[in-house]
C-alpha cells in the first residue's frame, strides 16, 4: 500500500515553520496539517559532536510539542545544520554575520546536515541525513548580492539551495539534494513508511 494510502488513518502533524518543508512534504504527496507556532530552546551541550546536533534539536523540538497527541497523531519535526571546519553555522543575526558565513563556505566544501523526528503517542523515532556541498570560489561582490536581494537570515549558513547562489556558486553536491533544503524526503518516506508499521503493531 502506498504510504498517502497509509497516512489516511493518521494526521500526520508538520511542526515547523520552514516554507521549504511544508513545500517538499506536500510535493511528496502527503497530507499534512500545520502546528502552530510553539517555543523551544534549542541549546545544546557545547561538548557534543556537530555532526549529532541536528538529530539532537529535532528531539528537543518534538519534546516541546505542546499539545498531547491523540491516538491518531504522528508529529514530525527536523532541524537543519550547516558544518564548516567543524564549526555549525546557524542562522544569521545581520548582514555581517552572513557575509562571514558566505566567505567561509566560499571554494571550499561543507556539510549540511538535517534531523528528523517522528513521534506518535506510542512510539518516537529519530534519524539523520548528510550531504555534502561544495561552493566555488564567490566574489564579494556577489556575496553582497545575494544577501542584500535574498536576505538569507532565516537559513542556516546563510544561503538557500533552491535560490539565485544555488544555481550560480554550488559546484557539486555528495547525497541528497533536498537534505539541504531542509528536508531528506526520500529517507523521510522510508522511515515514515517502517514507522506507521510499527505504530499499528503497537496499537493492537
Amino acid at each position: 500500500m502506498l504510504l498517502h494510502k497509509k497516512l489516511e488513518g493518521y494526521n500526520l502533524i508538520l511542526a515547523s515553520a520552514s516554507p521549504r518543508r511544508r513545500q517538499l512534504l506536500a510535493e511528496c504527496g502527503l497530507s499534512f496539517t500545520l502546528a502552530e507556532k510553539f517555543d523551544c530552546d534549542e541549546s545544546f551541550p557545547s561538548d557534543m559532536p556537530a555532526c549529532e546536533v541536528a538529530q539532537y534539536l529535532s528531539k528537543i523540538k518534538s519534546d516541546a510539542y505542546p499539545t498531547e497527541l491523540a491516538d491518531s497523531d504522528i508529529v514530525l519535526t527536523a532541524d537543519t545544520v550547516v558544518i564548516a571546519e567543524d564549526k555549525i553555522l546557524g542562522k544569521p543575526a545581520d548582514k555581517t554575520e552572513a557575509t562571514a558565513m558566505l566567505s567561509m563556505l566560499s571554494a571550499r566544501k561543507h556539510i549540511v546536515t538535517t534531523g528528523v523526528t517522528i513521534r506518535s503517542k506510542r512510539l518516537s523515532h529519530s534519524f539523520s541525513v548528510t550531504s555534502t556541498v561544495s561552493f566555488r570560489a564567490l566574489s564579494n561582490e556577489e556575496i553582497d548580492y545575494y544577501i542584500e536581494t535574498y536576505k538569507p537570515y532565516d537559513k542556516a549558513g546563510a544561503y538557500g539551495i533552491q535560490e539565485w547562489i544555488g544555481y550560480v556558486a554550488i559546484e557539486g553536491i555528495e547525497g541528497s539534494f533536498f537534505n539541504v533544503m531542509g528536508l531528506p524526503v526520500q529517507r523521510l518516506y522510508m522511515e515514515l513508511d517502517a514507522f506507521i508499521e510499527s505504530d499499528l503493531l503497537n496499537s493492537k
